[in-house]
């Protein structure tokens, strides 16, 4: 399927608050490992084949259990997930569904009783980064790159992965 729009190239600076948003996710109270099983799930219940195909290959790179990058579409059922990760992903799944259900008191006890009142803040940006990412790949049917290398090395001389439209 085609991509609708290059909007990195019409609007080169239509997601630089984005691009803010994720710079502060990444710099925050949470471990990458963690931050990365909150985009991969967001982006499973989104549907955003781009941002699956990306997270995936980031938390690989970050050393995930094969075991939870499995089952992570059944976390609530598998014994690969810790209870901070089962709370992380609750409140992810939450928040991306807000418009259903809203957010259930006992999601709120259950991230409440895991992370510090900083790392909910952290946990919750970094949901909405990765809602509004996938709002954007999903609309523009941004294709996956699957690894591809981009043409030409980057300054370090080593070969990169194609970059996001958004630099996501």
């Amino acid at each position: 399927m085609p991509a609708r729009i290059e909007y990195d190239r019409i609007a080169p600076d239509s997601t630089k608050g984005l691009t803010e948003l994720m710079r502060f996710v990444r710099s925050g109270s949470l471990p990458p490992a963690l931050l990365e099983l909150v985009f991969l799930r967001a982006s499973q219940i989104n549907g955003c084949a781009y941002c699956l195909d990306l997270h995936s290959r980031r938390a690989r790179r970050l050393g995930l259990a094969e075991a939870q990058l499995d089952t992570l579409g059944g976390w609530e059922e598998s014994p690969a997930f810790s209870e901070k990760e089962r709370a992380a992903l609750a409140w992810t799944e939450s928040l991306t569904r807000i418009g259903r259900r809203h957010v259930p008191d006992a999601v709120w006890d259950r991230v409440k009783a895991q992370f510090s009142e900083r790392e909910i803040v952290d946990l919750s940006i970094a949901v909405v980064e990765i809602n509004a990412w996938n709002r954007l790949m999903i609309a523009f049917r941004t294709p996956p790159t699957f690894g591809i290398k981009a043409a030409g090395p980057p300054a370090s001389g080593a070969a990169a992965e194609v970059p996001p439209a958004s630099g996501h």
